[in-house]
Formats: structure tokens, C-alpha cells, sequence
């Protein structure tokens, strides 16, 4: 027994100046009143038989006397805060991950593998022993510690209490090397993972993660995997058709057994298309829909049994997308003339399209303001303020210069990261003549001939607006009769006004989201799915933030520093999309650097239980015996 609390000299000193106190109440001579009667004799045999039994009653207030010092005793005792001896010298020191995954939002456990998980924490905590320490983090796409390490059961249930789960994916890596370096220098280490055990190897970047010397122990939870999950889903507009719109998507089933299912497309929260599928044990099925119509902004994907039952897991069963916001571009086309230009041109439903012959250019800059400005076979005098297509370059105004002429030149050489470039086939188009580009050190070549030793095709930015030069004229080659000419038009127009066809419709969770943002503010305020909404920090013109939940957001932020009533709004989207997360089959072992995890042991419940609430106990159970000896006349 060891006292945590006052010293054994402090107790000592206590308990003997309250028991003088105590017996010196019990010494003093009691006080008897003087009460006349009318005869005496009666009262002298009364008083020789109190005379007969004094012995008696001395012996019990001796004994309530006894009881009295017992419980002061107790009381002084419990200052003390007296421990057992074994549970102070051998405490641990223990980190508890708990994996808060979409996984552990399965149901093969009632109510969830996450709410099972946090019961299995409790009971940990409910038995700790009396010299051990806990800290309890949880382990999602981050490690978030819920407090520091502590012995106190009432705090660490608390902790426990605030638990949420979250539909990312969890870093067990991270998690691990957060857990060494809380348990750096400490001894008896224990790192404890509560989990269904689908957390993947634990290498990362640095390289695979080492434990040791600490003991790393496995509680695992689950005991089914059934399970169809969406995990890819991306929506785009049609290049040449951008009213419409193409969804990609897969379904996996990482179930035991074959599923049958229902997908819905919803666009603007309509159903656009249901179909019934057939996925065996393990398949992944890949879906591809074109030229779809009937939404304008929101896209969603939803899949239920068809059977009418549930699988598992709820949270991959659902995806969400947004199509990005079309805006009407003024392009100004300066040329004597292109049939094959125009005819590219009609194919952008959100262009309006001028065309101006080269006499007629100064003027048109001057009355109209262009968002894009295609030269056929013509460089200005003066570079135009705004974004500018070149085809087939010569002169002093040109963004880049010209060096020699190419016979039969091709694109041997393609830059397919571009977006000028993007759904086009150019390897073959046949030229008959065209013109060496010499690009500044910042341009990038996109297409080149002669092995790449030519460049034909140069993007780049002159005096803060893009350009994209192309070295022959398209007449003189089979590129207008190809369909990569029309969709090289549009793509350098998207590209001019930031409408890049890689527009990501949704987010990924367990990933940090830089959201751009219009304006400069320092905050932003973001709208959750679930109707939430918190302050977001906003750094060069983004918001910053980790994203843990799927669904709709939206992120309201000033449109200038100090306009409050300015605001502009930007949505966007997140899904989870992970294979390996909608792999939901618990495994009953952990294994890190090859070595199995151990089994959950030295809890025993009631095992930090502080001696001092016993003696207050024991002190309570010795009042209600005074007061019950009292009151039948036993101890006066």
C-alpha cells in the first residue's frame, strides 16, 4: 500500500489531535438534573439497579467510543488517497488509435463498427490500473490526439464520447509514427489499435514503420464484409456538345457473393438514367455514359440491392459530382477568310463569335471587348489585350519567331499533359509545308517535328495573357477533315478562359482540398452536406482544408477585401472512391514488420477503482451501524 495523497506523518498527526478530540467528548462527566419526587424509597431500589449493570454501560460507550475512533480512522485514511503498491511501480504507458475510417461505419455490428469500437475503448479505460496512462487519438486521414496522457478515467470516457467517424480513409503509417514518438523515452509502451483491421501495410514514403521496442496489441472489430461500393465517378462536359455531358463511374463488389443492383444517375436531383447490374465476388465494373442531358449543375450516383436489402455499408452506395458553370466567351476572329475555322467555331454553343477582316482589327479592339482573339494567317502590329490563337505566324508581332520552313513536317512529338492537346489525334495529320517556331525559354512546346527537333505547336504567356501558336496553315494540310481540328479550336478557347475539360467534378476525401476562391479574404465560410458550416482559412486564394465528409459543399467568401455585403459562393463536391476502404471484410490480425499483433491483456475491470472510495464506503456502513446501535439503546 502506497499513499498518493497526505504523508503517514501528516495522517498521524491528524488522526491523533481529531481522536483526543473525539475521546475527550466521550470522558467528560455527564451533567444530571435535579428532579424532585414525592417519595424516595421507590427511586433508591432504581438507583442500586443501575448501580448493579454501570459495568455494562460503561462497555458501551467504550464500544461506541470504538466506532466513533474507526471511523475517523477511515475518514483520515482516505486523505491519504492509499494505493496498492504493484499498480503504481508497474504503469504503463499506452496510445489507443482508433481507427474512425468509412470502413468502421459498417453494420455488420450493431449499431456500427465505430460505436462497438468506442465500447471497446471504454472498457479499456474502466480498467486501467491505478499507475497507468492513456492517450487516446483518433486515427482517420489524420491523427488527431484527443488529450494529452492521462490517468483519469472521467476524462478519457469523455474523450471517447467525442469520437466521430469520418468517410476518409485512414494513414495508418501516420498514425504509427505519431504513437512512437508519444511513447519516445517512456517506459512500458503500449500501442493499442482498435480497428476492423482493413488499414493496409504500414510503409509510407519514408519508408515501413518500426514499433518496437513498444508492444503493439490488435482489438479487432467486425466479423462480415458484404459490400457494393462506387469507387471511381467523374463527370465532364462534351467537348462539342457542351449542353451534354459524359459520367464515368465503377462499382465494385468486394462481397463473397454475387450482387445484383440498381444504379441510379440523378442530374439536378431528376432521375436521368436506371440501370440493373450484375457484379460476381471480387468484379469491378466499369461504366461509361456519353452524351447524356437533363442536368446543368449537379450530378448524382446512387446504387441499391435490388433485392430491396442493405449492404454494409452506406457511405460508397452514394457519389456526387458538379458540372462545371459555363460561361459566353467574345472571340474575334481576324482573317480573309476560313471556312474551316467557322465551321470549328459553330461547334461552341457558349461563343460569340466576330469575325473582322485584318484592315478592320485596330477597330474592333477599340469598340469591343474580346475574351479571345484568333489571328488566321495574321499578326498584329500590336499584341492584342487578350488571350490570342496563331495560326501559321510570319512577322515582327508575332509571340514567337519563325526560322525556317518544314517540308511535310509532323507532329512526332506531343506534349499530352497540355490541355490544348486534350482529346486530340495529331500524330498522323498529314502537312504539306509549315514553319520552324522558336520559343522563349518559358513556352512550352507542345507539338514538334522532326524527332522534336521542330517545334509546330508553342503555348505560352505574353504581357499576362496565353497564347498558342501552330507553324503551318491549316489549309495546306488534312488536319480541318480530322476531328481533332475542331476539338483543338475549343480546347485552346477553353484554355483561355480557364475552362479546362480535366474540371475536377468532385474532391476525393482523406485528401487536402485547395478550393479556389474568388477575391482576397483571409476566411471563408464553408456550408458542410450536412447543413454545418465552419470558418475556413483562405491562403493565395484558396481555401485550405481536409476534407472528411462526401456530399455538396459550398464556400461563401467575400468578393473584396472589406464588401461584406459582396459575397460570391463556389460549390463543389467529395466523394470517397476508395477500393481498398469499400473492401470491408474485418481481418482478426494486424501485422507490422512482419509480426502479428498481440491479444488485449492486463484490463481487468474496476482495477483503478481508488482505495479511498472503499474506506469512504466502509466509513458510511459504520455510521448507519452507530446510528442504528444508537437509536435501539445498544451503545447508550
Amino acid at each position: 500500500m502506497i499513499l498518493t495523497g497526505l504523508t503517514f506523518a501528516q495522517l498521524a498527526t491528524i488522526f491523533a489531535c481529531a481522536g483526543l478530540g473525539v475521546a475527550a467528548l466521550y470522558l467528560l462527566k455527564l451533567r444530571r438534573r435535579t428532579v424532585p419526587v414525592p417519595f424516595s424509597v421507590l427511586w433508591d431500589r432504581i438507583l442500586r439497579d443501575r448501580e448493579a449493570t454501570t459495568l455494562f454501560s460503561k462497555l458501551k460507550r467504550i464500544l461506541s467510543l470504538v466506532l466513533q475512533l474507526a471511523l475517523l480512522g477511515l475518514l483520515v485514511l482516505a486523505l491519504g488517497n492509499p494505493r496498492l503498491g504493484e499498480r503504481i511501480l508497474a504503469g504503463r504507458t499506452l496510445v489507443v488509435l482508433v481507427d474512425a475510417s468509412a470502413s468502421m461505419q459498417a453494420t455488420d455490428v450493431r449499431p456500427s463498427r465505430f460505436s462497438v469500437a468506442k465500447d471497446e475503448v471504454r472498457r479499456m479505460v474502466r480498467g486501467l490500473g491505478g499507475g497507468d496512462r492513456m492517450l487516446l487519438a483518433r486515427m482517420s486521414a489524420d491523427v488527431l490526439a484527443l488529450g494529452p496522457l492521462t490517468g483519469d478515467t472521467a476524462t478519457l470516457e469523455r474523450e471517447v464520447d467525442s469520437l466521430e467517424v469520418t468517410d476518409a480513409a485512414a494513414d495508418f503509417p501516420r498514425a504509427l509514427r505519431f504513437a512512437n514518438d508519444v511513447l519516445r523515452g517512456a517506459s512500458g509502451g503500449e500501442i493499442v489499435v482498435v480497428s476492423d483491421g482493413a488499414l493496409g501495410p504500414a510503409v509510407d514514403a519514408s519508408g515501413a514503420v518500426h514499433v518496437a521496442p513498444a508492444r503493439l496489441t490488435f482489438v479487432p472489430v467486425g466479423h462480415s464484409g458484404r459490400n457494393i461500393g462506387i469507387t471511381q465517378f467523374s463527370v465532364r462536359r462534351d467537348p462539342l456538345h457542351t449542353s451534354r455531358y459524359e459520367v464515368m463511374l465503377e462499382l465494385s463488389n468486394t462481397g463473397p457473393g454475387p450482387e445484383e443492383v440498381e444504379l441510379q444517375l440523378l442530374g439536378d436531383g431528376s432521375l436521368v438514367d436506371l440501370t440493373r447490374l450484375r457484379l460476381a465476388p471480387g468484379e469491378r465494373l466499369p461504366r461509361f455514359y456519353p452524351l447524356l442531358s437533363g442536368a446543368s449543375r449537379t450530378l448524382e450516383a446512387k446504387i441499391a440491392l435490388a433485392d430491396g436489402t442493405h449492404d454494409e455499408l452506406a457511405v460508397d452506395d452514394h457519389a456526387y459530382a458538379l458540372l462545371p458553370e459555363r460561361q459566353r466567351s467574345r472571340v474575334l476572329v481576324v482573317t480573309e477568310g476560313n471556312t474551316y475555322l467557322e465551321a470549328a467555331l459553330l461547334l461552341g454553343e457558349y461563343l460569340d463569335v466576330t469575325d473582322v477582316a485584318p484592315a478592320g482589327y485596330a477597330r474592333a479592339m477599340v469598340e469591343g471587348r474580346w475574351d479571345a482573339v484568333i489571328f488566321d494567317r495574321v499578326v498584329p502590329a500590336v499584341p492584342p489585350k487578350a488571350s490570342a490563337l496563331y495560326l501559321d505566324p510570319a512577322g515582327p508581332g508575332a509571340p514567337v519567331s519563325v526560322s525556317k520552313e518544314l517540308w511535310a513536317p509532323s507532329f512526332d512529338k506531343i506534349d499530352r499533359t497540355h490541355p490544348v492537346v486534350r482529346y486530340t489525334a495529331l500524330e498522323d495529320v498529314n502537312i504539306s509545308v509549315g514553319r520552324k517556331l522558336v520559343p522563349e525559354s518559358d513556352d512550352r512546346v507542345v507539338g514538334a517535328s522532326e524527332g522534336g527537333a521542330s517545334p509546330i505547336l508553342v503555348a505560352g504567356t505574353r504581357g499576362g495573357f496565353k497564347f498558342v501558336a501552330l507553324g503551318f496553315d491549316v489549309r495546306k494540310s488534312d488536319l480541318p477533315l480530322r476531328p481533332a481540328w475542331p476539338l483543338f479550336v475549343l480546347d485552346c478557347l477553353d484554355w483561355f478562359a480557364n475552362e479546362d475539360a480535366r474540371y475536377l467534378s468532385a474532391y476525393r476525401t482523406g485528401e487536402v482540398w485547395r478550393v479556389p476562391v474568388g477575391g482576397a479574404p483571409k476566411q471563408a465560410l464553408l456550408k458542410l452536406p450536412d447543413g454545418g458550416s465552419e470558418r475556413i482559412a483562405v491562403h493565395d486564394g484558396h481555401a485550405v482544408l481536409l476534407g472528411e465528409r462526401t456530399g455538396f459543399y459550398s464556400l461563401t467568401t467575400p468578393e473584396a477585401a472589406g464588401s461584406a455585403e459582396a459575397e460570391a459562393t463556389t460549390s463543389f463536391a467529395a466523394n470517397l472512391v476508395d477500393a481498398r476502404e469499400s473492401a470491408i471484410a474485418p481481418r482478426d490480425t494486424l501485422v507490422v514488420e512482419g509480426r502479428p499483433a498481440g491479444p488485449l491483456v492486463g484490463f481487468r475491470l474496476g482495477a483503478q477503482r481508488d482505495v479511498w472510495v472503499s474506506l469512504l464506503l466502509v466509513a458510511a456502513l459504520l455510521t448507519a451501524i452507530e446510528w442504528a446501535t444508537y437509536h435501539r439503546r445498544i451503545t447508550v
